[in-house]
């Protein structure tokens, strides 16, 4: 039985095999073998995405939880994922949904119009592909995102950037907001931990900041001895600031010992203090620490009189000082984002889903 659906982006090869497009990684496949990512899968003689329709799970979450600080501060976002991803990290915080087999992962289903109906019922002001990298289950993404888009429910990308150009011209076209996961700043730890290379994934933010109105945030997991030091947190404050701009917000995140990168201890709190100094030292005015008790890492500071806007307690908003169209009530400046007259109260709630 042909699972899924037809996938796009392939070719045949003059060998016979066919070569999945999507990503770098351009699998090349015989017949019955699956790609790196496992949900993409040569049927016959053609390539189908075996997950499609199919999640691991649904939820409704604060949208500081994916994180994304200044896209509807407040609000609900019914978050969901499917399995497998196109990298392979060692270090990965959601290994049993991104490296399960999919028969094994996904318990739950429900259509695009199923999906944008329930979050507007719910009241989500979006909806977000995450928990595993949309990259992989790009067809049923689409298929969401418009239908989201039908309802007046905005969508979210959370995503590690790996995926070839025309892919991401057509996954970016549907998005509201995206947070790219930014693991390191050197080629060398993304092939050593995560089996892929950089530079596609700073292709993928050049792209998202300069060529389209996605708003972007970007996360930096810091890992000790690995992607922590001065030098790099330094290096990688600067390009940003370079190439996708100073006001881009940047999460520097703890890590904890997950998969197969146990030996390594987690992340002091004091490495996140120094790295966010760092990183504001370079030029970025937006930056914040993430998977540890912060005030001042959680709180969104005016870029001009650094008087304090929003005032967070992990994904709770104690304080919104923002006027209605989004400036500090003090100087004026517009800060960056996207804003509703008042915030939102959904507060740290997590609220699982079931579609069957």
């Amino acid at each position: 039985m042909r699972e899924g659906a037809r996938a796009r982006y392939w070719q045949k090869l003059e060998d016979g095999r066919i070569q999945c497009d999507l990503c770098p990684r351009e699998c090349k496949l015989h017949d019955g073998q699956r790609a790196f990512c496992f949900v993409r899968q040569r049927v016959g003689e053609e390539l189908r995405l075996t997950t499609h329709g199919r999640s691991s799970g649904f939820c409704v979450d604060p949208i500081e939880k994916k994180p994304l600080n200044q896209f509807f501060p407040g609000s609900s976002v019914l978050s969901f994922g499917t399995a497998g991803c196109n990298l392979g990290c060692r270090f990965c915080q959601n290994w049993d949904i991104s490296k399960a087999r999919e028969n094994d992962a996904l318990a739950d289903a429900a259509s695009p119009e199923e999906i944008a109906s329930r979050a507007a019922e719910l009241g989500c002001k979006s909806v977000a592909f995450t928990y595993n990298d949309p990259v992989v289950f790009l067809e049923y993404a689409l298929e969401v995102a418009q239908a989201c888009r039908e309802r007046g429910v905005k969508t979210v990308a959370v995503t590690a950037g790996y995926i070839h150009e025309q892919p991401r011209r057509e996954l970016f076209g549907k998005m509201d907001a995206a947070n790219v996961d930014l693991k390191a700043f050197t080629d060398h730890f993304y092939r050593r931990l995560a089996f892929a290379s950089l530079a596609p994934v700073l292709e993928t933010l050049e792209y998202v900041a300069r060529e389209t109105k996605v708003w972007m945030e970007i996360t930096t997991l810091l890992i000790p001895g690995l992607n922590d030091s001065d030098e790099e947190v330094t290096k990688l404050s600067e390009w940003l600031v370079e190439h996708v701009g100073a006001e881009v917000p940047l999460h520097l995140s703890a890590f904890h010992p997950a998969f197969k990168l146990l030996e390594v201890p987690p992340t002091p709190p004091a490495t996140l203090r120094r790295a966010r100094e760092l990183a504001r030292r370079a030029g970025l005015r937006f930056v914040y620490t993430g998977n540890v008790h912060d005030a001042e890492g959680d709180t969104t500071f005016c870029p001009s009189c650094t008087s304090v806007l929003i005032r967070r307690d992990w994904y709770e908003l104690l304080a919104y000082q923002l006027t209605a169209d989004g400036r500090c009530p003090d100087c004026g400046v517009r800060v960056p984002g996207h804003y509703d007259p008042a915030p939102g109260r959904f507060g740290r709630r997590r609220i699982p889903l079931s579609f069957t």
